[in-house]
């Protein structure tokens, strides 16, 4: 499928293969790629332990690693799904692969980028970063990292970081399904950068939520002050994660509380852990009740598979497998981005 300009100088035969977490989204991207999945075995023994097997020779190939780290798939935490990542690094690495690419939509720690203003605790990110590039990987591939500073913290002689920016691509998807707005809100000032882009492509006004947090209580928000004006607007609120939800409900009850309308919210990463569903059926019952509307999209870089009417999923796959495609070929990934 290399297109024909870059046919003569691939970097090398392709080889993709996957930890079983991320086996689903693997497989919709080799299909698109007109591939098949190197055979591997992934074994967990009774005491929690693990190794990974490759069942078929990746001798100067450029590998392709897959791993979905979060996500309700299976039993497995976080850290059960970053160490098998290694272990399957490392077993190409050790099989004379002569390229290796993971690839980790979702980057295990990038909300532990810095240390908020305490010094006795440690900087997750870049320790995640040491054990990729220490297990063998040249490249990781992720999706609209938290943070783009996490880059810096590959060491660019071993490693680097390839971060796939969704925008304009999820923007004409969110048009194609009517879920867009006439406000683009985001739920906090970190955000704005991002829901600006979002902004831009939608030719839509921008608002933003200040939160007061905690940071010494995992996903606590006390209060949100609006930043702009929603009376009597369709919102279209973005964020990259979603993971209990507390956040984002408690920006669509400000913005209620200041008279927008309807409110469709967009994620990247939809992690919807603990009391996520719990907390965002509430706000779907109380939009039925009140006669407003609630929707929520999220990549299907984690998938839910038994998710309801109201949550949409943005395929991914099919923009990850042009971008793979890019990068075998030595192509523009840039490109891929701006179409």
């Amino acid at each position: 499928m290399t297109s024909g300009r870059n046919r003569k100088n691939p970097r090398a035969p392709i080889a993709l293969m996957t930890c079983e977490s991320g086996r689903t989204f693997a497989e919709t991207v080799a299909r698109h790629l007109g591939q098949l999945l190197i055979p591997t075995t992934e074994t967990w023994f009774a005491c929690s332990e693990g190794k990974f097997e490759i069942g078929a020779n990746v001798r100067g190939h450029d590998v392709y690693i897959f791993q979905s780290a979060a996500g309700p798939q299976d039993d497995k935490s976080i850290y059960d799904r970053f160490l098998m990542l290694l272990h399957a690094i490392e077993a190409a690495a050790l099989s004379d692969a002569q390229y290796i690419t993971a690839v980790l939509p979702y980057y295990p720690g990038s909300r532990q980028d810095k240390r908020k203003g305490r010094t006795r605790e440690g900087i997750s990110a870049g320790l995640f970063a040491r054990l990729l590039q220490s297990a063998g990987v040249d490249r990781v591939l992720t999706v609209e990292i938290h943070n783009d500073a996490i880059a810096g913290m590959f060491n660019p002689t071993m490693a680097h970081l390839e971060n796939i920016f969704l925008t304009r691509h999820l923007v004409r998807w969110l048009r194609q399904n009517n879920l867009v707005g006439e406000v683009v809100v985001s739920p906090d000032v970190g955000y704005l950068g991002r829901a600006r882009a979002f902004a831009e492509e939608l030719s839509a006004n921008l608002a933003a939520l200040s939160k007061e947090r905690d940071y010494s209580k995992p996903n606590q928000v006390f209060h949100s002050t609006l930043i702009g004006e929603v009376l009597d607007r369709n919102i279209l609120l973005v964020d990259d994660i979603i993971d209990t939800a507390g956040s984002v409900v408690s920006a669509i009850e400000e913005l209620r509380e200041q008279g927008a309308r309807d409110i469709n919210v967009a994620c990247i990463h939809p992690i919807l852990s603990g009391p996520a569903w719990h907390r965002l059926t509430k706000i779907h019952e109380r939009a039925i009740k009140e006669g407003w509307k609630f929707q929520l999209v999220g990549t299907s870089v984690i998938s839910h598979s038994d998710a309801p009417d109201w949550y949409n999923t943005f395929p991914l796959e099919p923009l990850v497998a042009q971008i793979l495609e890019k990068i075998n070929a030595r192509g523009s990934v840039t490109g891929v981005h701006n179409e």
